[in-house]
């Protein structure tokens, strides 16, 4: 059998995946097992934010396995309390618990605006509010937070006690505050799966004044937006706001699995022992591999990472075959004439591996891609947009 039908024997069918086998890389270029040469521009949907076998990461990750790959969270492990000392300084929250990922991570946002808004204000105030059009996870809870239906479809009934309100119009909140009590509000600045848009600051500003005149836990989930994918270390540092619970994964990890959800003043103290737990959060060979990035994401970089941006915007915003582009940093959506997944699959026969976002074209590459690369995809991306109008 070949990979495809290995795949089909073996494997649970939850990927529509494109008929090639990746086999080695080395930043932003890989290859497939008959070694055609891509350029990657989807970067693991945002995770390797400094390409593939990064020398640096891989030197942080080997060097820890030497050590002690994994120990319980009932001892103290230096990577990990190092990786959240790291992550407060940077983005002036005070805590962190680590998971597994980006929707482990938004589950104990969930557990911290519950638990505190309980504490407060009784046990009947539980509701959490998301935005239409978000996407917060798979979990039967994060699912519950999605504010897409398409992704609740046989999976009902979710988790109780979500609501969902517009995305652009704050009276949606008011009016729902009205008859239910709030005891929490998430919200990405950046919504990545919901066709990579970026929220209005009047909105994002009103409905952070909202929270904090009502006491209520307001949440930002940087799965992928964050650690310098938007050209600020978090997306919400574009916004004047400061959020009570930032969650994050994806590029935090390079690679390895990793889930983190960073906690402000008002919820540094909710949890507890016993509250909240994960058997593989901290894990010190990926928290070590972790620092390494993270440590990597300075001011050099993010002004990189924002040039890059206007490069890209400029070269496609008015390309022949392109209706718009959306987004910030380098999370890019490209609304196209034509059906975007057609046009995704030219691109990839041309050597460049872009993604999906409903019914654009998504760009996440590696926040370190040369800048030749970069152009030589956005002139593929280009040429492939305009031969098909």
């Amino acid at each position: 059998m070949n990979f495809q039908e290995l795949d089909k024997k073996y494997i649970a069918g939850t990927y529509n995946r494109f008929p090639i086998e990746i086999v080695r890389g080395k930043g932003s270029i890989v290859y497939d097992i008959e070694g055609k040469r891509y350029i990657d521009m989807g970067s693991g949907i945002g995770v390797t934010a400094f390409g593939i076998a990064d020398d640096e990461w891989k030197k942080a990750v080997t060097d820890q396995l030497d050590k002690v790959q994994h120990m319980s969270n009932l001892y103290y492990t230096m990577p990990d309390i190092e990786l959240a000392k790291i992550l407060c300084e940077k983005s002036g929250m005070k805590k962190v618990f680590f998971g597994n990922s980006g929707a482990e991570a938004n589950e104990c946002a969930v557990k911290l605006a519950r638990k505190y808004s309980a504490e407060k204000k009784g046990e009947d105030c539980y509701t959490i509010v998301s935005l239409k059009n978000s996407f917060h996870g798979r979990t039967l809870t994060t699912l519950a937070a999605t504010g897409q239906d398409n992704f609740h479809k046989l999976f009902k009934p979710l988790t109780p006690g979500f609501e969902t309100v517009s995305s652009s119009d704050a009276n949606e909140l008011y009016q729902l505050a009205e008859k239910t009590k709030i005891a929490g509000i998430l919200i990405e600045c950046i919504q990545g799966e919901g066709g990579v848009n970026a929220l209005d600051k009047d909105f994002v500003e009103a409905i952070y004044k909202f929270a904090n005149e009502n006491d209520i836990p307001f949440m930002v989930d940087e799965v992928q937006s964050g650690n310098g994918r938007s050209g600020f270390f978090y997306s919400y540092m574009n916004y004047e706001i400061k959020p009570d619970a930032v969650t994050t994964a994806k590029g935090l990890g390079g690679g390895l699995p990793i889930g983190a959800c960073l906690m402000g003043e008002k919820l540094q103290n909710v949890l507890g022992p016993g509250d909240h737990g994960s058997t593989f959060g901290g894990n010190p060979v990926v928290c070590a591999g972790a620092i390494n990035l993270v440590n990597r994401i300075d001011d050099k970089l993010l002004a990189e990472v924002r040039e890059k941006s206007v490069y890209i915007f400029s070269e496609l915003q008015n390309a022949k075959g392109v209706e718009s582009v959306s987004g910030a940093g380098l999370m890019i959506g490209i609304k196209t004439e034509k059906k975007a997944s057609d046009l995704i699959k030219k691109c990839m026969e041309k050597g460049v591996l872009c993604l999906s976002a409903k019914d654009k074209i998504r760009l996440l590459p590696a926040l370190n891609i040369p800048m030749p690369l970069l152009t030589e995809a956005v002139d593929i991306i280009k040429q492939v947009c305009a031969e098909e109008v």
